[in-house]
């Protein structure tokens, strides 16, 4: 189930990235050229994607919208404060996995 959701996301994340982008690589992109850089939908799609992906493989299938307001609230904090470190080390601290 969580692998059928991962591919989802994923194409979606692919489907609003220009033609050429085979690839979208999370580990280069900087938090300033994420919060700079992105299509609003592309971010909305990478923000619930990195929420989903830093669960507990057990938790149970459900979005408490609290709770990922106060996660992105966080990554976007540490992101203010650390533009040049990339978006998964910056929810590697903060989401923690």
């Amino acid at each position: 189930m969580k692998f059928m959701m991962t591919a989802c996301v994923a194409a979606m994340v692919l489907a609003t990235q220009p033609i050429q982008a085979e690839k979208l690589d999370l580990s280069l992109i900087t938090c300033k050229q994420f919060f700079d850089g992105q299509k609003p939908d592309a971010t909305a799609i990478i923000l619930g994607w990195l929420h989903g992906y830093y669960r507990d493989e057990k938790d149970p299938p459900v979005i408490d919208t609290d709770d990922f307001k106060s996660d992105l609230t966080k990554f976007a904090q540490y992101c203010a404060t650390n533009p040049s470190i990339s978006i998964i080390t910056a929810a590697d601290k903060v989401l923690g996995k």
